[in-house]
């Protein structure tokens, strides 16, 4: 003889299969969720002062930003691996720089397009690893990257004391190059570079330096450039 409850059963039971199966298909879904790819950031600067135009700069063929001379992207966060990078004549398809880099999990990097050479329209890439790794406690970093074409070559970055001696910072960095970054105390101070003779070539007067900053700073523009903003000059990057 067949109880009531042995007839509600399978009525309770078909009831609950939608929920088991709506579960099941949840649990799927969480089961197949797409994990976030590795990344690194990349940073690119305009400071060819021999190609001076505007121009657009590309990831894999993606458009990621137009600059004048002078401007940078800010750093793009990209899919770690091998990345194609190209710098075009904006409005064109005319590539000026064309340059692959691999870019690690966690790294950040620097792209200069610049000018190696007083021809014409001359142009092309200098990688610089950025090395974010924040400073000490009332501390800040500071790099000197030199693509100040026809500039002094090597230069060697110092800061003037209050005592008037001068503090040797970063020693001998020569054209199309970069140094490490190096800590320094946090503090408005004047500084400045000077060539192989140590003869001071550029000032910096009054520069703000806060702590936990990490500055680049950009030795730009060429010698016989034919307007102030073309003429060699340094500027600071904030890399943070």
């Amino acid at each position: 003889m067949k109880t009531l409850t042995s007839l509600f059963r399978p009525a309770v039971l078909l009831a609950a299969l939608p929920a088991v199966l709506a579960f099941s298909a949840c649990s799927n879904d969480d089961d197949n969720t797409t994990p976030t790819p590795d990344q690194g950031k990349v940073l690119v600067v305009h400071a060819a002062p021999n190609a001076n135009v505007k121009v657009s700069v590309l990831a894999d063929d993606k458009a990621v930003k137009d600059l004048v001379y002078g401007e940078n992207t800010g750093y793009q966060t990209l899919t770690a691996g091998s990345r194609v990078f190209k710098v075009n004549v904006a409005g064109t398809t005319t590539t000026v720089v064309n340059s692959t880099q691999n870019v690690a999990k966690d790294k950040s990097y620097t792209l200069f397009a610049y000018s190696p050479s007083n021809q014409a329209n001359s142009i092309g890439p200098l990688w610089v690893e950025d090395d974010l790794t924040a400073p000490a406690a009332g501390k800040a970093k500071i790099r000197v990257v030199h693509i100040g074409l026809g500039a002094a070559s090597p230069v060697s970055l110092y800061r003037t004391e209050t005592s008037g001696t001068a503090s040797l910072l970063i020693p001998n960095v020569s054209f199309g190059n970069a140094s490490a970054f190096t800590e320094i105390d946090a503090a408005t101070s004047n500084f400045y570079l000077a060539n192989s003779s140590n003869v001071p070539v550029l000032l910096i007067n009054s520069k703000s330096i806060a702590a936990g900053k990490i500055y680049t700073l950009l030795v730009r523009g060429s010698s016989t450039g034919l307007t102030t903003d073309l003429q060699v000059k340094t500027e600071f990057i904030e890399n943070n």
